[in-house]
């Protein structure tokens, strides 16, 4: 099956028939990387350069790891030490970018339409690793893999997203790729930590946990991000953990074989309980780094093919 996608700025624009054929191919890439060569030439004489606007582990280091393994050039950008610090414009430094011809420009940025602004103004194809509250789009489909895999099916499950809503670029990411799948999506949290358009997001909304997550498949934490807040959102955070952490008495509702996941960083104690996050037999949380691995290995390889095809001298 066929991926269009020149740039990949969102779930929104994807296709289900894309979101099929990425996470075909992110199954090969697993497989890839669990061999003793973990070495690909697919990106072989091409630059990747990641800026990230935003401090970030596990997704910088994922993206960095998965263009090494598929033969990239790949270059680390310091935006804490670049010119956008001295007063330079995020245009004027995609254009500075621009004349190095990069092939692959990977952003995580703070602000909402940020990433999308930057692919109009390059030559390459531009992956979001995350900007403001929009979208991180690689976080949903390595989530989508790992749920595939764990349940052998991405369709017609009962998900439940719990935690802080409103504030989660990944929670926006999942209902759209979830949706398109066609599962039956719950959101469960404090009126205070959904977003104002909820109801126009197709899915099921509970304010009590154990009745959300009575009978769900997939158990999805979220991190209150506090970061993002401006006021009091919760009343503290022991009160949060006792109404909405995630610990063996509130999973006791959902089925028996329910996963738990968790985008990470984890904030032990408030959102999830420790031993559970840890729990080999229903966390998936250490396969869900695993899959970003390999679910970024096939977004640049898509990208790239595509990239290769275009047109010489059209912007894509």
């Amino acid at each position: 099956m066929p991926f269009r996608a020149r740039h990949l700025l969102g779930i929104e624009t994807l296709a289900p028939y894309e979101i099929v054929t990425l996470l075909d191919l992110s199954d090969s890439y697993v497989d890839l990387n669990r061999s003793r060569a973990k070495h690909s030439d697919k990106l072989a004489g091409l630059t990747q350069i990641n800026m990230f606007f935003e401090n970030s582990t596990r997704t910088q280091a994922s993206f960095e790891i998965a263009g090494k393994r598929l033969g990239a050039d790949v270059m680390n950008m310091s935006m804490a030490a670049s010119s956008i610090k001295k007063g330079e414009t995020l245009i004027d430094t995609a254009l500075t970018l621009n004349a190095m011809h990069p092939d692959l420009l990977v952003v995580r940025h703070p602000h909402s339409g940020a990433v999308d602004l930057l692919a109009q103004k390059v030559n390459c194809a531009v992956l979001n690793a995350g900007d403001g509250r929009h979208e991180h789009p690689t976080q949903a489909l390595l989530d989508a893999l790992t749920i595939r895999r764990a349940k052998g099916k991405l369709h017609r499950l009962n998900i439940a997203i719990c935690g802080d809503i409103a504030h989660s670029r990944v929670a926006r990411s999942n209902i759209l790729l979830l949706g398109k799948m066609e599962n039956r999506i719950r959101l469960i949290g404090p009126r205070t930590l959904m977003p104002s358009q909820v109801a126009e997001l197709g899915v099921e909304v509970y304010e009590d946990m154990r009745e959300g997550l009575n009978g769900v498949d997939v158990v999805m934490m979220l991190r209150l991000q506090r970061e993002r807040m401006d006021g009091g959102f919760i009343p503290s955070e022991r009160e949060y953990y006792h109404r909405y952490g995630l610990d063996p008495e509130k999973l006791a509702y959902a089925k028996p074989d329910a996963i738990v996941m968790h985008p990470g960083p984890m904030n032990r104690g408030v959102e999830i309980d420790g031993t559970l996050a840890d729990d080999i037999n229903r966390s998936v949380i250490q396969d869900q780094v695993e899959m970003g691995v390999a679910v970024r290995m096939a977004a640049m390889d898509l990208l790239a093919q595509n990239r290769a095809t275009a047109t010489p001298g059209v912007m894509v």
